[in-house]
């Protein structure tokens, strides 16, 4: 095939409208054609990486294989195309101005005048080409983050225009989404902000090949051949994106509306065969047509924020429909679990997952749902620092070491239980020097992880964190019934807890949330779910 074709998604009138899922759809519908596709994201915060902010900020911050600390939308890049993402797929402002600042100390630039133009939007255009120049895909799709207009955007919508001129017509085109608002007291939907959004991008030098727009109801083909004739792209290329029940519903009304179609035909691309969404649909018919519920407690300090988690709430959704099961969420904030009303707030769970999470805050909460977990025999999975509150509520409740803790939350604890890594203790820099992505875990043999996990004796999981297990206190843990079920064999670090005396007991120091795919749900979410409902119908 020919060289590969590139496909900019931008965003208009509002942010949060969906680019990330729209990019995914059209992704998934061309890879379901058979091209190799794949999606990067360009975020214009001056960041280097989202391992810094806040979850409150900007939600979960996604882990590749390799070790970067990206965006969220990578994570439905991954789950949508079952395709490995990698640093190349997540670039930002500040990480365009590292690369260009540490260019100009060494020289390269020949003594010129460093500027936004041509030197950032030189950077920022070889940061786009860099997949495309693999050799590996067909398409790539870049998804440009923010809202067209804003300061932060300004380079990377210029440097698109650079390429789009470059790469010649019918190698690479715009998708523009934008809002068509409803005003419920005029009763009609609105097209002046879509039209006012395409205005912005034409004054950049920027003309959108598709609109997509993002509508609560159905759009006329009044109101489609207005936008059309205002916004100068043709009427099939007006696409209506309305509200959906889930975000897996999206490639299917993304094909039935003709977006990928459109596509293909401004890049002068055949019309391969019709995508074939036959295992995609397979999994639309089982979540939406369950045949049993549980409801699952989600301990976590940033539970007000959906995104906070995103990738645990997208694994339990694949798992759920893995074994037909609609799974509700009740998510639980840790800061305000107490004695008095531990009892209430974990009332009628059938199965209990603590989050990982950073810091002191909401510590205490979590090592009580952890104890109610474990001593009532409700299913469990504490996930990175939910597998260090699970050590620590075992050190303190089983063992009778009183005040165990992790170092990360006292510095003075007399049983130190989780402690930082030697390696970690010299670190100042707290930006992406955890241990991140990949790492190897061998699983210990007739255990309930290795049953889980179907009889594998290795996995490859991806890590973020700083804290490890102490392994001091090992030998103690073991005798009084805790067995370590995998460790990384290279480190010595233990990766798995669990109680073979529960019914389901599992911490891992891994995110086993970043794997989990619509085509490959993640194993230890779907033997969480089966055991959450071997629970509810027993008891």
């Amino acid at each position: 095939m020919a060289a590969t074709k590139y496909i900019f998604v931008t965003g208009g009138v509002s942010s949060s409208l969906g680019k990330g899922i729209i990019a995914a759809s059209l992704a998934k519908l061309l890879q379901a054609r058979g091209y190799r596709t794949t999606i990067q994201k360009l975020d214009p915060y001056i960041n280097v990486d989202p391992g810094t902010l806040n979850p409150y900020e900007h939600g979960e911050c996604y882990v590749t294989d390799d070790g970067a600390e990206t965006d969220l939308d990578l994570g439905h890049y991954e789950r949508f195309l079952n395709i490995r993402t990698s640093q190349a797929n997540n670039v930002t402002t500040g990480r365009i101005y590292q690369s260009v600042i540490e260019k100009e100390r060494r020289g390269e630039f020949l003594g010129k005048t460093v500027q936004v133009v041509p030197h950032i939007t030189n950077e920022i255009k070889e940061r786009i080409q860099k997949l495309g120049n693999s050799g590996e895909y067909d398409m790539v799709i870049t998804e440009i983050g923010g809202t067209v207009g804003d300061i932060e955007s300004l380079p990377y919508i210029e440097a698109v225009r650079q390429l789009l001129w470059e790469l010649g017509d019918g190698n690479a085109i715009v998708v523009h989404l934008t809002l068509v608002p409803y005003l419920s007291a005029a009763g009609e939907l609105k097209t002046k902000p879509t039209q006012h959004s395409v205005k912005t991008l034409m004054e950049s030098g920027i003309k959108a090949d598709i609109l997509v727009c993002r509508t609560e109801h159905e759009l006329s083909d009044e109101i489609k051949e207005k936008l059309a004739l205002f916004c100068n792209v043709k009427k099939e290329a007006v696409i209506q994106s309305i509200d959906a029940s889930t975000i897996y519903e999206v490639p299917v009304m993304m094909q039935a509306e003709g977006l990928d179609r459109v596509a293909l035909a401004k890049l002068d691309l055949p019309q391969l065969p019709e995508p074939d969404l036959t295992q995609w649909n397979e999994f639309l018919q089982r979540l939406k047509h369950p045949h049993h519920t549980v409801t699952v407690g989600l301990i976590g300090k940033y539970v007000e924020l959906q995104d906070s988690y995103k990738s645990i709430q997208e694994a339990i959704i694949h798992a759920g429909a893995a074994n037909e099961v609609r799974v509700e969420v009740k998510s639980i904030h840790s800061e305000h679990i107490s004695d008095n009303n531990l009892e209430s707030k974990m009332k009628g769970l059938d199965g209990v997952i603590v989050a990982p999470g950073f810091g002191e805050r909401g510590i205490e909460g979590k090592v009580k749902a952890v104890k109610y977990a474990r001593e009532r025999g409700i299913p469990f999975l504490g996930i990175c620092l939910g597998m260090q509150m699970a050590v620590i509520e075992f050190a303190r409740d089983v063992l009778g070491l009183e005040g165990a803790n992790s170092t990360e939350m006292n510095e003075k604890t007399a049983h130190p239980v989780i402690d930082l890594m030697e390696a970690q203790k010299t670190i100042v820099n707290k930006g992406g020097t955890m241990r991140l992505g990949a790492w190897d875990c061998e699983l210990s043999e007739d255990t309930l992880v290795q049953r889980v996990y179907g009889g594998a004796s290795t996995i490859s999981e991806r890590h973020r964190h700083r804290y490890e297990f102490n392994n001091d206190y090992k030998a103690a843990m073991e005798e009084a019934g805790l067995v370590f079920s995998g460790i990384n064999a290279e480190t010595g670090l233990v990766e798995i807890v669990e109680i073979p005396g529960h019914p389901w007991f599992i911490g891992v120091q891994y995110h086993p949330e970043y794997k989990s795919t619509v085509a490959n749900p993640h194993p230890l979410f779907v033997g969480f779910v089966e055991a959450a409902l071997r629970f509810k119908a027993e008891s």
